[in-house]
């Protein structure tokens, strides 16, 4: 794997991608994450958090090849929403997902199954965007609905409304920190350990819980810690505090704002100039926010670079190989799911996308 470097002025491939854009022209739409590198970034068409990129998947009806700079799982989410005849293309196939890879669909089929056997109660399963699309189909084939950061809390408020339990995977930090904000009691929550028998759990805390948590996380976010909070407001005691709600439950207790990607976006941009903000959440994210907005003092929550490893595989150089393909009329690197798999997930996605329209 050819290896770009971002420091570097690597103009002849930037002129390239542009190069073929052109002659690509409306039959191109490039998506690009948040949590991309400036140099991938800058060449996005429309650029966003998992529930934008979702939503501008969904409504494009003209591109005929729709490039994802994001990972694995979003390219899946945009290749169920699009038109048939809408290629979706992800640069770098390894650009996957640490926390998606942490549930799998022989995993919670075989956890649905115990539940099912333990609680004669309702149960409603709800899945993070951030997972396979067999774990979407699944919710949909069971009542069930897809949730993002940014809507997480209207997807879990509709659960409750529709039975007395949530099966939330496969974050358990996203799961917990939104229902303790809804005012469900950490004693009404478990962890399902997938790894144990009855996840851990005794029959009793499996009926009375009311939101049932996969023993998931996000590595990324995985690393801001409680402490990291303390000695941060010592040394500043005005710094304001925005983080995401993959971070664990501590950090987001002594946070000022929790909040997904773009409600941390839309809170930097309404801040006071002068404001100290440090943030918890992708080192490239907080790196743009910093250089948008120079009136502020941003700094990340963390000492040292929380930078998403796989999002990082998308990189100018294999962006630019994808297109240059596409000119030639060669298509690589497509992402395809199953059609029945993409039939049951986009009822799930449909759900959420109905709750946010």
């Amino acid at each position: 794997m050819r290896v770009y470097d971002e420091t570097r002025a690597d103009g002849g491939v930037h002129e390239q991608i542009a190069e073929a854009k052109s002659k690509l022209g409306a039959d191109l739409l490039i998506l690009g994450h948040h949590y991309q590198q400036d140099d991938v970034i800058r060449h996005a068409d429309q650029k966003g958090d998992s529930l934008q990129l979702a939503r501008q998947a969904a409504q494009n009806r003209i591109a005929k090849y729709i490039v994802f700079c994001g990972v694995h799982f979003m390219a899946e989410t945009a290749d169920i929403l699009t038109e048939d005849r809408q290629v979706v293309i992800l640069p770098d196939l390894g650009a996957g997902c640490f926390l998606a890879d942490q549930a799998n669909i022989n995993q919670v089929c075989a956890a649905w199954d115990t539940l099912s056997s333990v609680t004669d109660e309702k149960i409603t399963p709800i899945t993070y965007v951030n997972s396979e699309a067999a774990l979407k189909a699944f919710c949909g084939e069971r009542g069930g609905a897809v949730c993002t950061s940014s809507n997480a809390r209207g997807v879990i408020q509709w659960g409750f409304e529709g039975s007395g339990k949530v099966f939330f995977f496969p974050d358990q930090h996203l799961g917990r920190n939104t229902a303790y904000q809804m005012g469900v009691p950490l004693e009404e929550m478990i962890v399902w350990d997938p790894e144990l028998e009855n996840g851990g759990n005794d029959k009793r805390a499996i009926r009375q819980a009311r939101v049932i948590l996969w023993k998931g996380h996000c590595d990324v976010h995985h690393e801001f810690q409680e402490s990291f909070v303390e000695t941060i407001r010592e040394k500043h005691p005005d710094i304001r505090i925005f983080v995401h709600p993959e971070c664990n439950f501590n950090v987001c207790q002594k946070a000022d704002l929790v909040s997904s990607t773009g409600g941390i976006i839309n809170a930097v941009k309404q801040a006071e100039p002068g404001t100290k903000i440090a943030i918890g959440t992708e080192h490239h994210l907080v790196n743009r926010l910093r250089n948008d907005h120079p009136d502020l003092d941003i700094v990340s929550l963390a000492s040292f670079v929380c930078k998403c490893e796989t999002m990082y595989k998308i990189n100018p150089l294999n962006l630019r190989d994808c297109l240059v393909n596409l000119v030639q009329g060669k298509i690589v690197n497509q992402i395809t799911v199953p059609v029945d798999t993409a039939k049951a997930a986009r009822v799930a996605l449909d759900r959420m996308l109905s709750m946010v329209s």
